[in-house]
């Protein structure tokens, strides 16, 4: 705009504009108060412009948006922005407020170029007219305030805090509340900087100024003042902490605010305090739960939800316990009657659509997935395989309305208490459970089947003798004629999965697994979400229990494939992902193949490579490829081709962004991430059938810039396929161990427990291969090891790998490994005493009795952990058994009969008599 008069119409945007250069300069020049006067041609045309992109035209909007960009060039494009915000009153409001929202997103973008005229123009008129009459152009001045504060502006704009809070004494309201709404947006914003010396501490100043508002007579200032001091609790700010007494002190006295949003801010700071500051609250316990109780009931959604928050916060809190028992009579059933779904819940759900299968899912209402990468577990004695996290069955119910509501929180909230109270709680919940489920609304018996969803974990020894009568009234209630009963059905069915499954198969299982299988295929996709979940937790429980079912189960599923849309499918590929784990090997007969590939090979085919569907089918063929072994080799060759492909494309689009990150774009990892993960997959399932794919491929190579990756993830994925691939084919890695060595030696950092975990692993697996050659690097990785093994807090996966690995070094290597034999053997025992018998477990024993016999000394002060870690073998092999014959009774005769008398006399009754019967000591 500034600029040759004439030039100024050519620059391509299709607008002529008129600028009066010479009071721009005459600005620029002396700094004179902003003379700034806008050209009226352009000024008409920046309106007309504004009044276009509120179009529904999506065309149009985009032509503006162009528009808008160009005109980004001209200096003095956002002194028109600011006129038509606060100088153009005879505008309608809507145009006005864009304006300066327009204007908010310029300073996000390019505040650092605005020249300094324009940004002191901009100040100042924000600051004359945060008290417009209008609460949006006050409200629109308050963002643009913020937005510029944070935009490291505080420390530029020295007067902006001194002034605001000026105005809050002013005489006029719409001043008082603009200035006051600005800074809360600040406070939200800046909150950090506000609390640091940066700024000299403004806080000891403006927290004491909010208290005195807390007793103003207008609902919205009282409402503002308390927001602002909200922000400052949870970081437990100096200034707050000293007037902390005050300010719980006028919190009281807003308690019966008639204002609701004033209520909401007061459950909001009691919700914070209750963690921050329990000293505090403790003395008024009683009479806040009370206060509470009554505020979960609010007629406002905002505060009832804002206080149903205190159930959840306080149940975390070890006082919980006490705090609450003699309110339990009052509280669960003000829960249990927040569970119900609201008129509005039932509208935003579609509550009355009960057959939707054919109608598209719509893009925003599939949630993006993140894959978690693989972790390499042992198994256990007592159940399948070891997660470090196991929390998939959230109430998952109604994830599109506003994520969360009342509903929701009081199912969280009763889940916690349950927890908290175990079977205590029955007393309170059955005579309404009994009232609820049987219910002739759909409402109430729907909210009484996610109460018993809710309470499954907590009190599930307590509900057991009610069982046999409820889960048949709940595979009933799978056919209901309501979708949203059916579907959260699914859910708490899937809440007792353990328990059904525990119970002869035909008496539960079978007549629970043929109704969600019909399920499955309902005509409703929110009840066939809810039973393609549950039938996944329901696979992780029964495992090999579904063999004899497994064509009718994977009949269902394939079908199912034809059937759902977008956002189903993936949850599918979930289903069958985890059917494959939990069946196994079982997975692998020709008509099961038959049945199950085509459909996934289809799809496979039918993706591009940059389309994120890609993560759960990825996942899920690994599992099928793991189970299916030999099985898998008819379809194994594309995919691996494409999954080193995307390996390989993605490294050189990270390449090229860490070479010129203004020209290319960083690549989505998670692609590679999964890529090696069904590697690994492929690898685990076809064994030394992967050893010609590997030889014709720069996989190796592939991996070693894997390994050295800035993000975990992809480190941690690497290193399990690097084991992997080990285990199958090592004469191609071999040529390679000199380079992977030091960086496995270097990501043994168990910050990072997942990486730290996988290279463990790793190790162990190269030193069963290498075996005497494993010596030159023994000393890169020992004593990591040995400090892991003995760091307090880690993680149980990490031990038991940490444990087996070392055992595996000393069975290759015992003279370099023997000698630090007392530093880590008694952690050694006690991680491997309850993994199952197993090939690992078996070469890990073998190598702590080799470098016994190398180094007998350094077993002898914890000799009863070794008896004890012998003990946990059920089966040992024949050799291994006389390993461990030689060592006790070696022991035992060296210490003589009287001795081990009373050494043995320590043990716990069936270690001493397992030992006797097995190994005869």
């Amino acid at each position: 705009m500034a600029g040759p008069r004439a030039g100024a119409a050519g620059l391509c945007t299709g607008i002529t504009f008129v600028v009066s250069s010479c009071v721009w300069l005459s600005l620029q020049q002396t700094k004179m108060e902003y003379e700034w006067k806008p050209d009226e041609q352009g000024l008409q045309q920046i309106l007309q412009l504004l009044k276009e992109s509120q179009s529904p035209d999506t065309t149009i909007q985009r032509t503006v948006q162009q528009k808008l960009e160009q005109l980004n060039q001209y200096p003095d494009f956002n002194n028109y922005l600011i006129f038509v915000l606060t100088k153009l009153k005879s505008e309608d409001e809507p145009t006005r407020s864009l304006s300066g929202l327009i204007l908010k997103n310029n300073v996000k973008a390019h505040f650092q170029n605005f020249p300094n005229g324009v940004t002191d123009f901009i100040k100042s008129e924000c600051l004359n007219n945060i008290g417009d009459s209008s609460p949006l152009i006050r409200a629109t001045v308050g963002i643009l305030i913020t937005t510029i504060a944070s935009k490291g502006e505080l420390q530029n704009w020295p007067d902006l805090l001194p002034k605001l809070c000026s105005l809050l004494d002013s005489e006029d309201y719409n001043t008082c509340e603009g200035a006051f709404g600005a800074l809360q947006k600040i406070c939200e914003d800046s909150a950090e900087i506000l609390d640091s010396d940066v700024l000299d501490r403004p806080l000891n100043i403006m927290i004491p100024k909010f208290l005195q508002f807390f007793k103003h007579s207008s609902p919205k200032i009282r409402s503002h003042a308390v927001a602002c001091v909200n922000q400052f609790i949870i970081s437990r700010t100096q200034a707050l902490m000293l007037h902390i007494d005050s300010f719980i002190e006028n919190l009281f006295a807003l308690a019966g605010d008639e204002e609701p949003e004033v209520r909401k801010n007061v459950c909001r700071a009691l919700v914070m305090l209750l963690e921050v500051r329990m000293d505090r609250l403790l003395p008024h316990m009683h009479n806040i739960v009370e206060y509470m109780l009554q505020r979960t009931q609010d007629q406002d959604e905002n505060v009832a939800l804002e206080a149903c928050e205190f159930w959840l916060t306080l149940a975390e809190q070890p006082i919980c316990k006490d705090v609450l028992v003699r309110h339990l009579p009052k509280l669960i059933p003000v829960l249990v009657n927040g569970m119900k779904y609201s008129d509005i819940d039932i509208i935003l759900l579609k509550g009355d659509v009960e057959e939707d299968e054919t109608i598209p899912d719509s893009e925003q209402d599939i949630r993006p997935r993140f894959h978690r990468s693989r972790t390499v577990a042992q198994q256990h004695e007592e159940d399948g395989i070891e997660e470090e996290d196991d929390d998939d069955d959230e109430m998952d119910d109604d994830d599109t309305i506003s994520d969360w509501n009342l509903r929701k929180c009081s199912a969280a909230a009763l889940d916690v208490l349950a927890n908290v109270y175990r079977d205590e709680l029955l007393p309170h919940i059955l005579p309404l459970l009994k009232e609820l489920l049987f219910h002739h609304e759909w409402v109430v018996k729907e909210s009484g089947i996610l109460v018993l969803g809710a309470i499954a974990e907590g009190c599930m020894q307590g509900m057991i003798p009610y069982l046999p009568e409820l889960i048949p009234h709940l595979i009933q209630c799978l056919s209901d004629k309501k979708a949203l009963v059916r579907s959260i059905t699914c859910w708490t069915l899937s809440r007792y999965a353990h328990w059904v499954v525990s119970q002869p198969p035909d008496t539960y299982l079978k007549p629970l697994m043929t109704e969600l299988l019909k399920r499955i295929l309902d005509s409703n996709k929110r009840v066939q979400e809810a039973a393609c979940s549950a039938f996944a937790t329901l696979e992780e429980e029964a495992c090999t229990e579904l063999v004899p079912y497994l064509a009718y189960i994977l009949d269902t599923l394939v079908f199912a494939f034809s059937k759902y849309q977008h956002k189903n499918l993936l949850i599918l590929y979930d289903a069958i992902g985890t059917l494959a784990d939990s069946v196994g090997h079982h997975l692998n007969k020709p008509e099961y193949i038959q049945m199950l590939m085509p459909p996934l090979i289809q799809k496979w085919n039918m993706l591009k490579d940059e389309d994120k569907d890609l993560f759960p089918l990825l996942e899920c063929l690994s599992s099928v490829a793991t189970a299916l072994q030999s099985g898998f080799l008819p379809y194994c060759e594309p995919v691996y081709q494409r999954c080193v492909n995307l390996v390989q494309k993605t490294l050189a689009q990270a390449m090229l962004n860490n070479a010129q990150p203004d020209q290319y774009e960083a690549p989505d990892k998670d692609f590679m991430i999964v890529a090696l993960d069904l590697l690994s997959g492929l690898a685990e399932g076809l064994g030394g059938n992967i050893e010609q794919l590997v030889a014709r491929s720069n996989i190796l190579t592939l991996m070693y810039q894997c390994m050295q990756d800035k993000m975990p993830e992809v480190r941690q994925s690497s290193f399990a396929l690097l084991g992997d691939l080990t285990k199958a084919c090592f004469q191609h890695v071999k040529p390679c161990i000199a380079d992977f060595m030091p960086i496995l030696g270097t990501n043994l950092n168990p910050e990072f427990i997942s990486v730290c975990n996988n290279a463990t692993w790793a190790i162990g697996e190269i030193s069963i291969q290498m075996g005497i050659e494993m010596q030159p690097y023994i000393p890169m990785v020992l004593h990591q090891l040995v400090e892991i093994i003995n760091r307090p807090n880690t993680p149980k996966t990490l031990l038991e790998n940490t444990a087996i690995t070392i055992g595996r070094l000393g069975y290759v290597c015992p003279q370099e490994v023997a000698p630090m034999l007392q530093q880590f053997i008694r952690p050694w025992c006690t991680s491997l005493r309850n993994i199952r018998d197993n090939e690992e477990k078996d070469s890990a024993f073998r190598g702590i009795c080799t470098m016994i016999s190398v180094n007998p000394s350094g077993v002898i002060q914890d000799f009863i952990f070794f008896c004890d870690a012998v003990a946990s073998w059920i089966n040992p092999k024949d050799d291994l058994r006389d390993m461990f014959c030689k060592i006790l009774h070696g022991f035992k005769n060296q210490v003589g009969d009287e001795n081990w008398r009373r050494f043995s006399d320590q043990f716990p009754l069936p270690l001493k008599e397992r030992l006797a019967a097995f190994y005869g000591v």
